[in-house]
């Protein structure tokens, strides 16, 4: 019995050694195959980063087609291919503002989103458990389950930008913001993502961080631009706005070697060329824009979006004629999407009528009208003025100015529940002209003020001869007049805050101020243009902070705000006071 016994023991030893080699096994076997599962994804996840950088490559190199061959074949399986195919869309509905295309666009990011939801990670229950206790468990995440968050991210904001343009209900607008504040929410966890696990592949961190870079640099970068009543409303929700670390995420995006690295540039270009122009008072910082514009030259050199922004550059700098032929090279470029040939038309606008050349600038508002479909109230007006500027009109030109005039109010638009205040501006100044037999004070001069491309007449003292010529030319006559008319305060206030906003550029601080100070007396006598006051004062507000006198500076701006409310470009005139207070509120800290 004993032996039997001691046999029984030492084959239930025996079972139970083999029991467990066969588990740590199994065990191995398991921890392999996820292994090798992590391995391809991060394997795959690096080739679909491969053929989307190649797709951008041929995008910004104008090779449309080349891009779309990439991107249409695996659109339905992976989010990259998926994004650049919604991307395409995107833009195309943007550009061309047709609703076939927005609902296209719709349709395709809503696929983006859902293959980005199969590839996003699946909590289980005690990570469900410590996400409600706000512990994500970043470790958890693969490469791939990380890049399927900041697509996500990057879909639900297009999605969000498409909505506003889709319709003006009230509905639109609020689902239009729930989606951005979710997707500031995904860039929010993307950027604690980023450093909060380690990586499988170093590649994919690059190509991570410069979406990452490139997202929170880009809302940062926005909100902070926004007025302060605004800012602290959306703070209140969550959002945050540091103009200072959205530039420098921005920065640090441009400078990897990611995807999004393109797009950081663009945004730098864009805010630096166009925004600092159009919403402040400070030049952008060109250094930059020309270091990142010869780099991305070499890498693009038919790039349409890059060519444009070089024209932007040398326009800012005030080589008006270098301008025209980078605008005209970007053009040029391409005809695949006629669109972007809009963005040159525009520019060449406004350096004709800064050349004084106002029939070539006719022209290309001609082009606009013709072939733009973003404003097409905007275009007829401002093809108009610049007819309006010519001498000796005929017959035929004043009938083509009566028509555009008539029909100019017929094709305003709301985006996102709102009339574009630029468009309010033009119909109430339609309904001036006709108001006053026909006629109007300066027109084109008063759109290049309103556009802030007063700015370019500093840089080049010649071209501003021309325009000053103009303006006192028109002002003599005003203050000439041997009869009384309704709106003669309203002209002469005019030309008076244009003088001004020109002598300023000019660095004639006092004869800025005389004339802005006679143009804010004539406040009670303006009958309808009652933005002109607010205004001057703004442009004094500005001489003050340009003569570091900070305190009277920050008083006349803030003055301004509590004074003037309900006149036209109101909206226009707070940003650009949130600018300028922005500044002058660093220098005091400092």
């Amino acid at each position: 019995m004993s032996n039997k016994f001691h046999d029984a023991i030492n084959d239930e030893l025996e079972l139970d050694a083999h029991l467990q080699e066969a588990q740590a096994e199994a065990s191995q076997n398991v921890i392999c195959h996820k292994s090798q599962g992590l391995s391809n994804n991060t394997t795959e996840l690096e080739k679909n980063l491969e053929e989307a950088e190649l797709a951008i490559y041929y995008f910004f190199n104008n090779k449309f087609d080349e891009a779309k061959s990439i991107v249409l074949p695996h659109a339905n399986t992976s989010m990259y291919h998926s994004m650049g195919r919604a991307m395409f869309s995107f833009l195309e509905a943007i550009l061309t503002f047709e609703r076939a295309h927005i609902l296209q666009a719709g349709d395709e990011l809503r696929s983006c989103l859902d293959i980005c939801q199969k590839y996003r990670h699946k909590n289980t229950i005690s990570e469900s458990i410590g996400k409600k206790l706000k512990r994500t468990a970043y470790s958890a995440l693969s490469d791939m389950e990380a890049h399927a968050e900041l697509c996500m991210a990057e879909a639900l904001l297009l999605q969000a930008l498409l909505i506003f343009a889709e319709d003006e209900s009230l509905t639109t607008l609020i689902k239009g913001g729930v989606q951005i504040n979710h997707c500031y929410n995904n860039y929010k966890e993307c950027t604690l993502t980023l450093s909060n696990r380690e990586w499988q592949s170093q590649i994919s961190k690059i190509h991570f961080e410069s979406g990452v870079r490139m997202g929170m640099g880009t809302f940062n970068l926005m909100i902070s631009l926004l007025p302060a009543s605004v800012i602290k409303l959306l703070q209140f929700i969550g959002f945050s706005g540091d103009r200072d670390a959205g530039l420098e995420d921005l920065n640090r995006g441009y400078k990897t070697s990611g995807l999004r690295q393109v797009l950081c540039a663009l945004t730098l270009l864009g805010y630096h060329l166009i925004v600092c122009y159009i919403l402040g008072h400070q030049e952008g910082d060109l250094v930059l824009c020309d270091d990142i514009l010869q780099t991305q030259l070499e890498k693009y050199p038919h790039g349409a979006l890059f060519l444009f922004f070089k024209g932007r550059l040398e326009f800012m700098r005030g080589n008006l004629v270098t301008a025209e032929h980078w605008y005209k090279m970007s053009w040029r470029s391409q005809n695949v999407w006629p669109q972007f040939h809009h963005l040159s038309f525009w520019e060449l606008l406004w350096v004709n009528c800064l050349k004084v050349d106002w029939r070539e600038a006719s022209l290309y508002a001609s082009h606009l009208v013709e072939s733009s479909k973003w404003s097409p109230t905007i275009y007829s007006y401002q093809k108009a003025t610049t007819m309006l500027m010519l001498p000796n009109l005929t017959h035929n030109e004043n009938q083509i100015i009566d028509t555009l005039m008539t029909t100019a109010p017929t094709y305003k638009q709301r985006i996102a529940g709102k009339s574009l205040p630029m468009e309010k501006f033009v119909c109430k100044k339609i309904e001036r002209y006709f108001c006053q037999g026909k006629w109007l004070c300066l027109p084109a001069v008063e759109l290049m003020y309103v556009w802030n491309t007063f700015t370019v007449l500093s840089k080049q003292h010649s071209l501003a001869d021309g325009i000053y010529q103009i303006i006192e030319c028109k002002f003599n006559e005003l203050k000439n007049l041997k009869t009384q008319r309704i709106y003669d305060a309203d002209n002469i206030a005019l030309c008076l805050l244009l003088r001004g906003a020109f002598y300023r550029q000019m660095k004639k601080n006092s004869l800025a101020i005389k004339d802005l100070k006679e143009c804010i007396a004539l406040k009670n006598a303006v009958k309808d243009d009652k933005y002109i006051i607010a205004f001057a004062n703004l442009e004094a507000g500005l001489i003050y902070a340009d003569e570091n006198q900070v305190d009277l500076a920050i008083n006349t701006l803030e003055k301004i705000k509590k004074q003037y409310t309900r006149f036209s470009l109101e909206s226009r005139l707070h940003f650009r006071i949130h600018t300028a207070l922005m500044d002058l509120r660093k220098r005091v800290a400092k």
